[in-house]
């Protein structure tokens, strides 16, 4: 059983999030398992308020789920600021977690700031020595790059940046892109591109946060990195193409466009 730990914070809409995570999780056939950092009252419309969890409780979830189940691989999504960080990579360190993917989510596609200044600040010196791999937009990439990405070149030299900051990995996702989507990740030695059709689609809530949970659950699983981020954009690419369109604003994926294919297809054979 693949075991995954997920560290971030709970969408009350439950397109984003812990509850994005979990759901991505089973339907690629692992165990989801969590530590929620974060309260929100979330809907497709937006964040409308953020209580964020004490730094000590976020330990204890952590320590809890670790000192007794245990984690194949861990990501962490939505860490608020730089104490729940701190807490998240001291934790991580005592268990000695070697598979750990960092979505750094700063601010939601809405605009609501999901993690401050100091969050990002302990996020490079703590989080990112100790990642295996980091998956950020191009908006994050380029909030620790520091300077703008406009193109697939921009995000190569991005990547190698922030690789110097500590991770193993790096993986530049391309949706922001003004043409078609391409990821760049980046070894330590070479680049390479994941090239995807774009779905036309304005429900993409929960976008990142799936991608990552599914890389997460594959890498639990012992397969590559590089099949991961395949497997799981291709995962990615249902889940949009047949988003639900739920809500009066960015409705979320479907997380189970996947099985709902399998179902259809033992039905028809039995």
């Amino acid at each position: 059983m693949k075991k995954v730990l997920s560290i971030a914070g709970s969408d009350s809409g439950g397109g984003a999030g812990i509850q994005a995570d979990l759901k991505t999780i089973l339907s690629l056939g692992g165990y989801g398992m969590s530590a929620i950092t974060a309260l929100t009252a979330q809907n497709t419309l937006g964040a409308h308020a953020i209580s964020l969890v004490e730094p000590d409780f976020v330990a204890k979830q952590i320590q809890a789920v670790l000192s007794d189940i245990g984690a194949d691989c861990v990501k962490t999504g939505m860490l608020g600021n730089g104490e729940i960080v701190k807490v998240v990579a001291d934790q991580l360190l005592k268990y000695g977690v070697q598979k750990l993917v960092v979505d750094p989510v700063i601010v939601s596609k809405t605009g609501s700031v999901l993690l401050d200044e100091s969050g990002r600040k302990e996020m490079v010196e703590k989080l990112f020595p100790i990642c295996y791999l980091l998956t950020p937009n191009i908006p994050e990439a380029e909030i620790f790059y520091g300077k703008k990405i406009n193109s697939v070149s921009d995000m190569k030299k991005a990547a190698k940046k922030l690789m110097k900051m500590g991770p193993k990995f790096v993986l530049v996702k391309g949706g922001h892109l003004k043409d078609a989507p391409v990821d760049v990740l980046h070894d330590g030695n070479q680049d390479y591109e994941f090239q995807t059709q774009r779905v036309r689609t304005r429900h993409t809530h929960g976008t990142g946060c799936t991608l990552s949970a599914a890389i997460s659950t594959f890498l639990a699983g012992g397969m590559p990195v590089m099949e991961s981020i395949d497997k799981a954009k291709r995962y990615l690419y249902r889940a949009l193409r047949f988003s639900m369109g739920i809500g009066k604003g960015i409705g979320p994926l479907n997380h189970y466009a996947s099985i709902a294919r399998e179902i259809a297809r033992s039905e028809v054979i039995e």
